[in-house]
């Protein structure tokens, strides 16, 4: 016959305690590693949707034979709209889908707008060439957006010195 008296159900009080402790100790470990994985994820959201913005506004100047402008929301912000010369609005995105804690930096300096011809290439002085998106924070990896003349995208990781590297930001 059985003693039922004797059979464990469940866990001690010591045991649950142990294993709450394991589990925060982990948790304190991983959430500054999070919290930078999700601000690197929030600069390659908007970086993306730039580039998106940029090269759409490339290929509708083509397509539609015709200027058509690029314009950022802001100096600092990753918002931006594609349109028309004429004003016809083609596309925009909100600084805040996606990317609320990134901030994009501009060259040169208080530009905000890229037009392209009908070729692809820009057309308009005073351009925006260069977009740099980061966060506040000093752990993040911040990325590059260039613009040629010749109407090209590329992104890039100003951090990289290493030349043969394709994140380099030459």
């Amino acid at each position: 016959m059985l003693d039922y008296e004797k059979i464990q159900q469940g866990v001690t009080l010591i045991e649950l305690l142990i294993a709450i402790a394991i589990v925060a100790i982990l948790a304190g470990i991983a959430v500054p590693s999070f919290t930078t994985w999700l601000q690197n994820t929030q600069i390659r959201t908007a970086t993306e949707a730039v580039k998106n913005g940029l090269q759409l506004a490339r290929a509708e100047a083509i397509r539609r034979n015709e200027p058509v402008n690029f314009v950022l929301s802001s100096v600092t912000g990753t918002g931006w709209t594609v349109s028309t010369v004429a004003g016809v609005q083609i596309q925009q995105r909100s600084s805040s889908d996606g990317s609320p804690n990134v901030t994009a930096t501009v060259t040169p300096s208080g530009a905000t707008t890229v037009t392209y011809n009908r070729l692809g290439r820009i057309s308009n002085t005073g351009a925006l060439t260069q977009i740099d998106i980061d966060t506040a924070s000093a752990q993040d990896q911040p990325l590059r957006i260039k613009i040629s003349a010749g109407g090209q995208i590329r992104s890039c990781t100003p951090s990289i010195t290493n030349t043969s590297d394709p994140r380099y930001c030459y």
